[in-house]
């Protein structure tokens, strides 16, 4: 049987977050079943896959998109910031960002962000994959296992990354659409904390894989419970909390900054770029199946 640490999620929309993003989940395309079925490695996409924030990346396409306005845009960075630099999760804040920003993606279409989302990879996000951790996934790969991201970014944009990377698929932030357009609602919550080891759980079930036998990567204090649920995990790039929990608990570590990078863990630039929930997730969330 597939073996699950289970716990309460610490909200009750971080399950349904999590099953969500599970179900949306695409299967990989091939017809050869991997070689290895039961076991899958878990990537965070911000500074653990990819320099900065993703989030932001997509916010900045929309701004030039006219999506939203330079001084939005602005506070988005700001929300961002914050969250990173305080380290807590004060949710009051996340829902207001949340709906604030989801004003500007309602009414627009899947069609519409989607291809947004194709040509911001193409002009920003490709040239910011780090080779370090793109070749920890390659190894996964080359042992005949899943590999999957799992990121508060939307999920349809989160597909676009995995998909040019080569890997299984993504587990991202579902939102609401009818008929192809946004309603402004999302299913459950953002993709974060807790709600990305809900999605993994799921997926684990959808999947058939044994959580022992399978490995996490990320650089945020805010994922040890996804990290906390493999049997392999991993900090890569880690900000201070997540390298003295690792280093507590005898995790691996991996750093691929330059020296100069590194040393900027924790101050307000680094911070922006840092994976965070908030409203830039909100912002950018696009779901392609219709309700």
């Amino acid at each position: 049987m597939t073996r699950l640490r289970r716990r309460p999620a610490e909200h009750p929309e971080s399950a349904v977050a999590g099953q969500a993003s599970a179900a949306a989940a695409e299967v990989e395309t091939a017809l050869d079943v991997p070689a290895d079925p039961r076991a899958a490695a878990f990537f965070d996409v911000d500074n653990t896959v990819m320099q900065g924030a993703s989030l932001f990346h997509l916010a900045r396409g929309l701004y030039q998109r006219k999506f939203f306005t330079g001084r939005d845009l602005g506070r988005f960075a700001w929300q961002q910031a914050r969250f990173r630099i305080m380290g807590s999760e004060d949710m009051a804040h996340v829902h207001e960002a949340r709906e604030t920003a989801l004003s500007f993606v309602a009414g627009h279409t899947v069609n519409e962000m989607a291809a947004i989302g194709e040509e911001v990879f193409d002009e920003v996000m490709a040239d910011k994959i780090w080779p370090g951790t793109r070749a920890l996934a390659q190894m996964h790969l080359d042992a005949g296992q899943r590999v999957w991201l799992v990121t508060a970014t939307p999920v349809e944009v989160a597909e676009v990354i995995a998909r040019r990377l080569g890997l299984t698929g993504a587990l991202g932030t579902v939102a609401e659409a009818v008929d192809g357009v946004y309603s402004g609602r999302l299913v459950g919550e953002i993709l974060h904390g807790e709600a990305k080891a809900e999605a993994v759980r799921a997926l684990a079930v959808r999947q058939g894989l044994d959580l022992e036998r399978c490995a996490a990567y990320s650089d945020s204090a805010n994922d040890i419970p996804m990290l906390s649920l493999v049997g392999a995990p991993c900090a890569v790039n880690p900000d201070s909390r997540l390298r003295a929990h690792a280093k507590a608990h005898g995790w691996r570590v991996r750093d691929y900054r330059t020296g100069r990078k590194a040393a900027r863990v924790g101050l307000p630039t680094a911070a922006a770029l840092g994976a965070a929930a908030g409203a830039v997730a909100a912002a950018a969330t696009v779901r392609r199946r219709t309700r």
